[in-house]
């Protein structure tokens, strides 16, 4: 059975090869900020702690300061957190998913749905 066309509009930024931002690094974004650590955030959004900790090591490579700082040791303090880039980003980056969003209203979006075939022709190499 075959679905209405969809069209899904996602913000990627790009730093040569690598994702800067992307809609799995603000969720991951939003969870350290809400559980104040990387394991916690990666155990809360189903994911291992090493690909957690390779999206933030992505993310602290490609902008000009760290989105996430950490502080290792056994204090209470330890864990991690966003930095004021890092809240600045993600807070940007959710306000451009919301434009977005927001051209689903258009006439553009409409016409590119509209145009679209519920399932793929046979391809003529067959």
């Amino acid at each position: 059975m075959s679905e209405t066309p969809r069209l899904k509009l996602h913000a990627r930024l790009y730093c040569g090869d690598e994702i800067a931002m992307g809609p799995g690094k603000a969720d991951l974004l939003d969870a350290i900020g809400r559980e104040g650590s990387i394991s916690a955030a990666a155990r809360a959004m189903g994911m291992s702690y090493r690909r957690a900790w390779l999206l933030v090591d992505a993310m602290n490579r490609c902008w000009t300061e760290p989105l996430v700082e950490t502080v290792a040791g056994g204090s209470h303090e330890r864990g991690a957190r966003l930095s004021t880039l890092g809240e600045t980003v993600l807070q940007r980056y959710r306000a451009l998913q919301d434009l977005l969003a927001k051209a689903e209203s258009s006439e553009e979006y409409a016409f590119l749905k509209d145009g679209v075939r519920p399932e793929p022709l046979p391809s003529q190499s067959e």
